[in-house]
């Protein structure tokens, strides 16, 4: 960990950092084993599209709606009850086996069909962690907090493997082994919720209590949330499940080997967070978030050209280490264009919209999968992301976070004390 991070990390992060890293760590298996789990209930690709978009869905209508109210309650209260619905859809995924009743735990959940962290949970920790750094390090641990989900995220992927090293060892079926990983999905989420009791009670960045959710930003925090949301639509075509569905369809990939190659894709995408904070440090957070991005989106646009897999796999594994730089750096963008009294919701309708938008593209994924081989959703995830990047590029260059417009040692109070 490097040194300004150091000097920057509280308790308080220190227990962000292994929440997230927990939460990764089931997102990471789930997404992989969802797909599975559900065509062995006998669901239909097309049905098991409409599941993903209904997750989507359903955490991007939470999301907002705590967002757009996070500024009345206690973050730790916040993010406890979200940890209890965690446990409650874990619950719920083990034990009901029918296509509506899953559907309603999908839309009122927290099950993630993404490699990426869209959740309630992302603005609540976004606007602890900018309180508690100056604007020189936010960046950073950003990075490091990016950093850790991804790693874990990649351990997950390996434990989809569990299943079937469970029916080797002890004659199970695969949907009771999966199952059982829906159970340790909720044993995680009521490990983060002890872990989140250590968090302070309240919070005492503001100088006056805030009467709206947005004031002074709302131009800017409402035009990013609509680039983002374009961003992210195009993404929802290759989250992580239809990309294995895919793989499986076409070339016959294992849930085994496809997690594999998830792994490392998650180790190349987690080192790339620090690369990308570097960068920004010389270049700009937008033109980080822009210049690494187009490549991996024209990675995207060649991999249903590709005639092996082995091709795809190149593509897939370069894709990783340049598409997620604009992780860290876009939420520690947003947050520090806003004031602090503003972070939650600019954070909240900033993630929202990309969970709304990304929430139409597995369902449309899902058809095309099941209307052609061809990789359809790779080619229009594609070029929907090469459209968001140069309209991101032409709006924002000129909007500049405060440690790249002038030198200043904090632009806000950002402590935080224990109650």
């Amino acid at each position: 960990m490097s040194e300004s991070v150091k000097t920057s990390t509280s308790p308080y992060i220190k227990r962000l950092l292994v929440t997230k890293g927990l939460r990764a760590f089931g997102d990471g298996y789930v997404s992989l084993l969802l797909p599975l789990y559900l065509l062995e209930l006998g669901l239909s690709p097309l049905q098991v599209g409409i599941v993903a978009t209904t997750t989507l869905l359903g955490s991007g209508l939470l999301t907002l709606l705590v967002g757009l109210h996070a500024y009345r309650y206690h973050y730790r209260t916040l993010l406890l009850a979200a940890a209890l619905l965690m446990a409650g859809t874990g619950l719920g995924f083990a034990v009901v086996t029918d296509f509506w009743p899953l559907l309603l735990i999908a839309l009122v959940g927290t099950l993630n069909p993404s490699s990426g962290d869209v959740s309630v949970f992302l603005p609540l920790e976004h606007a602890v962690l900018s309180r508690v750094v100056d604007d020189r390090r936010r960046t950073a641990v950003f990075a490091h907090y990016s950093l850790v989900g991804s790693l874990l995220a990649a351990l997950g992927s390996l434990a989809a493997a569990l299943p079937a090293v469970m029916g080797d060892a002890f004659g199970l079926s695969t949907g009771t082994a999966i199952q059982a990983m829906f159970l340790l999905y909720a044993l995680l989420a009521g490990v983060a919720a002890w872990v989140y009791r250590g968090l302070p009670r309240a919070l005492s960045a503001e100088v006056q209590e805030p009467t709206a959710p947005l004031t002074h930003s709302k131009t800017k925090v409402y035009t990013l949330a609509a680039l983002f949301s374009l961003d992210a639509f195009g993404g929802g075509f290759v989250v992580q499940s239809m990309v294995a569905l895919w793989l499986y369809q076409t070339f016959s990939l294992s849930i085994a080997a496809a997690g594999t190659l998830f792994f490392w894709t998650g180790v190349l995408t987690s080192f790339s967070y620090l690369v990308a904070a570097r960068i920004a440090e010389r270049c700009g957070l937008v033109n980080t978030m822009v210049f690494t991005h187009l490549p991996s989106s024209l990675c995207l646009v060649a991999i249903p050209f590709m005639p092996a897999l082995s091709y795809v796999i190149v593509l897939l594994l370069i894709r990783s280490a340049l598409s997620q730089m604009d992780v860290p750096t876009r939420s520690s963008y947003v947050m520090a264009i806003v004031p602090p009294s503003e972070r939650a919701a600019a954070a909240s309708i900033t993630s929202v919209p990309r969970s709304l938008a990304s929430a139409i593209s597995p369902f449309l994924s899902g058809y095309l999968l099941g209307a052609s081989s061809f990789g359809w959703p790779l080619l229009i995830a594609g070029s929907v992301k090469i459209v968001y990047d140069l309209l991101l590029l032409g709006m924002f260059k000129k909007v500049r976070p405060p440690e790249e417009s002038a030198p200043i040692s904090r632009a806000y109070p950002t402590k935080m004390k224990r109650t």
